[in-house]
Order: structure tokens, then sequence, then C-alpha cells
């Protein structure tokens, strides 16, 4: 790379940042090398909104913890909620909001029973705490492979891989802390007694992508496609792209579902002009790249419209979008405003979440999504 290119980058850049606040979603920029991008909008957004109502905030019927995420997937006809870091509320405390100053404990993934009231989730993999019980880890760390209570696991939805087994796959990126991003990979989720339950992680380390070369793959979405045999996983750049303007792009890879455990049977997505490969993608520019600027969220199938529907809240949150593609691969059309919230305290706001399986017909969408630890929720009605 020249150091006119490394100059033309820096500067452009820069106006992208003197242009626009950071709490807005910018429209990605065109690299410099090649025309091709990608990532750029394309067509008409067909969602017009008849009313969107916050609905309140979730919280468990069983337990009480502090959470974030909650990405949803449905495995053996029930629909589960996956979580990220849960803090635990301090002995006796049943409503997060009077819980104490303080560390109570924490687990870096738990799991959840989703209900038809999106206010009220039933949290499984209990341990004995009196009076009130709290979540274990739903992805244990593995000392054999160097990870300790440290050790984060982001990721996504369960995929579904066998509905009469209830088996599905959860991607995970293992985040060590130190040296920060370690991999992504994925692990057998099998139903026992009810609960959602790690039976398996695959690599020779818990994890197959290595992050300081491929793709977070299964970070930022993972799909079961209904309409089809596939799942599909979006994720974040390599770990040496660490700038708001290249680490903001996302790529894909798929795979069969009855073939989720199996390494060799992925394929890569390297852009509409090259299509889907077997090579692990290597080549990181805007033709490759599926996605720009998103960050977490879900994508789900909307039968109303007739398309998917991908809801999201940008790099800097604050407001919930929503666009739609005919294809998973995209493109994907302008994202369409849907609700704009407050920080709690002045709290990070990420990571879109749908709920389709309160409205089959699709004429209504549930979101939730993170309020600084808080699962926010609102309901949005199509006209």
């Amino acid at each position: 790379m020249s150091w006119r290119w490394v100059l033309v980058r820096v500067l452009l850049t820069l106006a992208v940042f003197c242009a626009a606040p950071l709490w807005l979603v910018p429209e990605p920029v065109t690299q410099l090398i090649g025309d091709v991008d990608n990532t750029q909008s394309f067509g008409v957004n067909p969602i017009e909104l008849a009313l969107v109502e916050k609905l309140g905030y979730q919280t468990a019927c069983n337990s009480c913890s502090h959470r974030d995420l909650g990405f949803t997937g449905k495995v053996g006809g029930n629909w589960y909620s996956v979580w990220a870091d849960t803090l635990w509320a301090a002995p006796g405390i049943v409503d997060p909001e009077r819980d104490t100053p303080g560390f109570h404990g924490m687990v870096r993934s738990s799991v959840s029973l989703l209900t038809d009231d999106p206010l009220q989730v039933v949290d499984l993999n209990l341990n004995n705490d009196w009076p009130v019980p709290h979540q274990q880890p739903f992805i244990p760390f593995n000392e054999d492979w160097g990870e300790s209570s440290r050790t984060a696991f982001g990721g996504a939805s369960l995929c579904e891989v066998d509905g009469e087994s209830a088996t599905a796959a959860v991607y995970i990126l293992v985040n060590a802390f130190e040296p920060d991003l370690v991999g992504a990979g994925v692990a057998k989720v099998q139903v026992v007694n009810g609960t959602p339950t790690v039976t398996q992680r695959f690599g020779p380390k818990g994890y197959w992508w290595d992050a300081t070369t491929t793709p977070h793959y299964g970070d930022k979405f993972s799909y079961r496609d209904e309409r089809s045999d596939y799942i599909y996983i979006w994720g974040g750049p390599p770990n040496r792209y660490t700038g708001w303007l290249e680490g903001g792009y996302i790529y894909l890879a798929r795979v069969k579902a009855a073939d989720a455990f199996d390494l060799c049977k992925y394929e890569y997505w390297w852009g509409c002009q090259q299509g889907w490969k077997p090579e692990v993608l290597t080549t990181f520019t805007t033709e490759t790249a599926a996605l720009w600027g998103t960050g977490q969220g879900q994508i789900v199938w909307n039968e109303y419209y007739g398309c998917y529907i991908m809801v999201h809240l940008g790099i800097a949150g604050v407001t919930l979008y929503m666009r739609t593609a005919k294809s998973l691969e995209g493109p994907w059309t302008p994202d369409l405003e849907i609700y704009t919230t407050t920080p709690i305290d002045d709290g990070l706001v990420y990571a879109g979440v749908a709920h389709p399986y309160l409205d089959s017909s699709g004429k209504s969408l549930v979101v939730s999504f993170t309020n600084n630890n808080r699962i926010e929720v609102v309901k949005a009605w199509f006209k």
C-alpha cells in the first residue's frame, strides 16, 4: 500500500467524521482501490409504519440479573434467548431496578426461554443461590484451551440444525482480553431436560476462524433461513481492521444446516461479482463485504412484506432501524428509522433483536435491544 493511499484514506476518514455526528448511521465510504461497493443500499424500503410503541423492559420471572444482547432462536418448537454478560443481582433481589450497588457475581453467557409475553422470560440453567437463584454459564470456559472466568463469548442467535432432536448451532466469538479477540467458531447445542446445553465446541482450541486473519463469522448476525437449507453468518473483519471505517465492514459465510459442524462444508461470500466460494475469504474490500456499519442485529423473514427484515442500531446506537432484502446476500434497501430511545444513565445502546414468533402474519414485529444492561422492548405495527 503506497503512502499516497494511506494519506488519502486518512483524509477521507477525517472528512467523514467532520461531515456528520457520530450518533447518526453514515453511509459507507467507497474504497479508492476498485470502484465496487457492494455494501451500498439499493432500491426502495417497502416498510410503512402505522404505529410504534414502547412496551417496557424485559425481565425474568424466576431470577434477577442485568444482561445484554438476548438474540432469539427457535429449537425444537420453542424460542430461546442467548445472552452475553449476565450480572447477578444481590441475594434476595427480584427487581433489577432495586439492586444494591456493587458486584454480586456474573457469568459471561446465559440462556432463557421466551414466552408469549415479550416483557417476560424464564431463565434456565439456574444455580442453588437462595432465596433467588441465578443463571449459570451457557458456554462454559475450558481451562485446557487456556480459557478462564475472564474469557467472554460473543455471538448471536441459536440456529436450529435438527428440529426432531432439538439440536442447534450457536456461533461464538472467543474474547480472551489478552490478547483480545482470539477466534470465531461454532458449538453444538442440544436441549437437555428443557434447557439448551452446549455439548461440544469445535476446533483444536474451541474455535475455527482465527480472529487475526479471518472475519469473526457469526458475531454480528446468525440466521437459520427457513426458506432454504442454509444457516447464514455475518461477522466483523480480522483484528487488524480497528478503525471506525474499516472496522465497520461485515463479511458473510453460509453452510447447510445439516453440515453446520463440518468446517469443510462452509462457503464464503466473495461479493456479487465472484459469488460463493469454498475458499475462506482473504481479501477484505468493499467488493467482498456484505454490509457496513450495522453493529450487531438480527434478520428474520417477514411474511407480510415477503422479504427479509434486518433490525439493527448502527454503530453508535440510540436509533433502531429496519432494512429489507429479497436475498440474504443483498443488496439491502435503505434503512427506515423505527424508534429512537434515550440512553439510560448515558450508557450504551446496541444489538437489535427480533421476536417474529409473536406475530406469524408479519403485520407487526416486536424488537428488543440493550439499553445500558436493560432490555428495552418496542412493537412496530405495519400499514
